[in-house]
């Protein structure tokens, strides 16, 4: 990988998405899946459906469908980085 591509990536990991997804990963790994599923349903469902299926608020809704893209986003930096 040359300088211009490793600047590049560098950049990509000093963003909040980037941090959030990173802490998430870090202190419950054991949901790191879990939420990434539903995630993706939310992205399939909507917002205000996937609240009304789950049984919960679409502002809990969107804080799921966050820390999902979050997470997604610092795995593929990181492996884009190693």
């Amino acid at each position: 990988m040359g300088p211009e591509a490793e600047a590049f990536l560098d950049g990509l990991t000093d963003t909040t998405l980037y941090s959030i997804g990173a802490y998430f990963s870090d202190q419950h790994p054991d949901l790191v899946e879990e939420v990434v599923t539903w995630s993706q349903e939310i992205e399939e469902l909507g917002l205000q459906r996937w609240a009304e299926r789950d049984g919960t608020g679409v502002e809990q809704a969107f804080q799921t469908l966050m820390t999902g893209l979050a997470i997604r986003y610092f795995k593929a930096v990181a492996r884009g980085a190693s």
